[in-house]
């Protein structure tokens, strides 16, 4: 089948039928509900941009399963070129959406679980790298969307998947027989999980040999009978249901939590049951692509958030004032720098024995913590040369009232060059891409907690051949 159009998406979306639940209703169509159709319209429109000469040569590549045109969002990454190529089309995207594309779990996910089930066959005489490329082929022939659960709901943080009083704070196996296994538990802020078509479940976290039930990996359509979606809630959903004062006017992020209700997986849809050493090496491997998708993405919303600032200083008349052009040659140092160390991880990227391409790990944690740190900086930035005005503006629907209108357009002019209309414009993009929970905390834990990226740091140095160095140049011997 050749890749899907925007509107084979929707048809493809929108014949499946998931259980979802939105501030506290039960919604048939959430596809079309107001708090998700923005959503929705972001991953359409990587369909879209697949249509078009500039999009297309970013977002579809040749598949080495199939050996026919896929989207890139499927397919592994078996270069360093590869992994070029991903950076500048989530940046690429990022320019055109302004905000999530809900696709990028599961790309970085198909990785993951390709390296370590072909590692866990090898080990083991397993099968389940030939079930996975099995389903994978499916999914490029029909150009499916993939999301990825992976962050389990957890319970006490102290103690294990095993020790756990209640065994369901992480998924798990609780059934099995010759047709498959019966799986329980949730997973929580799962990146567009209405958007797709499929999920590809992965453990979040190193098993022991007690843990073993939880060493999972395993694919389910998303109206699988038993999985449940339910709506997270956003700082600013109450703009969406109102279709008022939306920033982005276009597009928007959700993160639903998950539920596996006693949900069966047949065997051909399961990756790995019960081989827990191979559990901790699929989450770090997606750890490490995610990070390095972060480089790509978030550098592109950084630019974002670079013309916006840029943007409002001219609507407010402050083009030439020398303190917001430091402040914005200040933010292009940051969004350079994380999306340097993501173009660096790709280039010095290694082979696996499965033939798939593993980023260099430093180096894409290093971008994931520039963009956790110092990315809140580049907010803060855009805030100070924004102004006041990004707080506190009268609603579009004030705005339209025949006697309040001129007023507000008279009195909330800036510079004599722009219109007010433009004006309010920028300031409510300023203030979504500023105040958005989901964006702003997904900047910090996104892909991981920021001490996960330290230890990601500490464990891939040399420390030792490090001190060598020193001790050499201090002058003590050896």
């Amino acid at each position: 089948m050749a890749l899907k159009t925007r509107e084979q998406y929707y048809e493809a979306l929108r014949a499946t039928h998931p259980t979802a639940y939105i501030l506290g209703e039960k919604v048939e169509k959430p596809h079309d509900h107001p708090l998700i159709k923005h959503m929705v319209a972001g991953v359409a429109k990587t369909y879209a941009l697949a249509e078009e000469p500039e999009g297309r040569s970013l977002l579809v590549a040749q598949s080495d399963l199939t050996g026919e045109d896929t989207s890139r969002f499927v397919k592994f990454y078996k270069s360093q070129q590869d992994l070029q190529d991903k950076v500048e089309m989530l940046k690429y995207l990022s320019h055109e959406i302004g905000t999530c594309y809900m696709r990028c779990t599961g790309m970085d996910a198909i990785n993951a679980v390709g390296i370590e089930t072909y590692n866990c066959d090898q080990k083991y005489q397993t099968h389940y790298n030939e079930r996975f490329l099995n389903w994978l082929t499916m999914i490029q022939k029909n150009d499916l969307t993939v999301f990825s659960g992976v962050t389990d709901v957890k319970g006490d943080r102290m103690k294990r998947p095993s020790e756990q009083s209640d065994p369901d704070m992480y998924v798990h196996v609780v059934d099995r027989n010759d047709n498959g296994i019966v799986v329980r538990g949730a997973k929580v802020h799962q990146t567009g999980s209405l958007c797709a078509h499929w999920g590809l479940i992965v453990p979040t976290r190193e098993m022991r040999e007690a843990d073993k039930d939880y060493a999972l990996c395993f694919a389910l359509p998303v109206d699988a009978k038993g999985f449940i979606h339910v709506y997270g809630r956003g700082s600013m959903e109450a703009r969406e249901l109102e279709e008022c004062d939306l920033g982005n006017a276009n597009y928007s992020k959700f993160c639903p939590m998950i539920i596996f209700d006693d949900v069966f997986i047949p065997w051909e849809q399961v990756f790995l049951c019960g081989e827990h050493e191979f559990a901790g090496n699929m989450v770090r491997q997606f750890g490490n692509f995610h990070r390095h998708s972060h480089g790509g993405c978030k550098c592109g919303v950084g630019d974002v958030l670079i013309g916006a600032a840029a943007a409002a200083a001219e609507y407010n008349g402050l083009k030439k004032v020398s303190h917001i052009n430091n402040k914005l040659a200040e933010m292009i140092k940051i969004i350079y720098a994380m999306y340097g160390c993501s173009i660096a991880a790709s280039v010095t990227a290694q082979p696996t024995p499965s033939g798939i391409y593993n980023v260099d790990p430093v180096l894409s944690n290093t971008s994931k913590l520039f963009e956790g740190k110092d990315l809140a900086e580049v907010h803060r930035m855009m805030i100070e040369i924004a102004g006041g005005g990004v707080t506190d503006l009268p609603s579009d629907k004030d705005f339209a009232v025949p006697e309040l209108g001129p007023l507000l357009v008279k009195y909330l002019k800036g510079a004599d060059e722009f219109s007010t209309e433009d004006r309010v414009k920028i300031l409510r993009l300023v203030e979504k891409l500023a105040f958005e929970t989901r964006d702003i905390v997904s900047n910090i834990h996104g892909g991981g907690s920021p001490e996960t990226h330290r230890m990601v740091l500490l464990n891939s140095i040399d420390l030792e051949s490090k001190k060598k160095i020193a001790r050499k140049l201090a002058g003590i011997k050896e």
